[in-house]
């Protein structure tokens, strides 16, 4: 008869190494799940957007623009090639000077005394490049010594060169000048 002997080990376990790991196992699964829940409930309100209404929109828009000033100022052919608002301003008023100058100078306007005066021209640019004058002011004094001097001063406008419209945000605006012209006999 043979014996069959089973023999009966015991493994010992230390449980406390365990309870260990699965308390520390379940802790960074707890921190993992608020981390989570926390950056779920408030990340909706990182990526909203507030929804505005046309109007409000271009009121808003509206308010910020300078109306007062143009982002491309009216251009002769000449001054159409400088791209800096500075420059064409004073080539566009340089332009305008001599063309009065020149004009102004041709028909041989004898003083009787000598004269210093200033001339105020006030005109305006259309938005198709169109130049009108709304008035021009001069000196009574000026104005019976040189009679016909308003009428030199349009005829010399009449004659300027195209002038191609100022410009706001890619849009051809009507523009207002004023120009003062010193008028000095020699």
């Amino acid at each position: 008869m043979l014996q069959n002997s089973t023999s009966i080990q015991f493994v010992f376990i230390n449980t406390s190494k365990i309870c260990t790991f699965g308390l520390y196992y379940f802790m960074m699964r707890y921190r993992l799940f608020l981390i989570v829940f926390f950056f779920l409930a408030t990340s909706c309100q990182f990526f909203e957007t507030k929804k505005i209404s046309t109007e409000t929109f271009y009121e808003e828009e509206i308010k910020s623009i300078n109306w007062k000033d143009v982002d491309q100022y009216p251009a002769f052919k000449d001054c159409e090639k400088f791209t800096e608002k500075n420059i064409q301003k004073t080539c566009f008023e340089s332009t305008l000077t001599s063309h009065l100058y020149n004009s102004i100078s041709s028909k041989n306007i004898i003083a009787r005394h000598r004269l210093q005066d200033t001339i105020t021209l006030k005109f305006s640019i259309s938005k198709t490049g169109e130049l009108r004058v709304t008035k021009i002011e001069i000196d009574s004094l000026l104005e019976v010594d040189f009679p016909m001097l308003k009428q030199y001063i349009l005829q010399s406008i009449d004659s300027l060169p195209t002038v191609a419209p100022a410009y706001k945000r890619g849009i051809p605006v009507n523009t207002t000048f004023v120009l003062p012209i010193v008028f000095q006999t020699q």
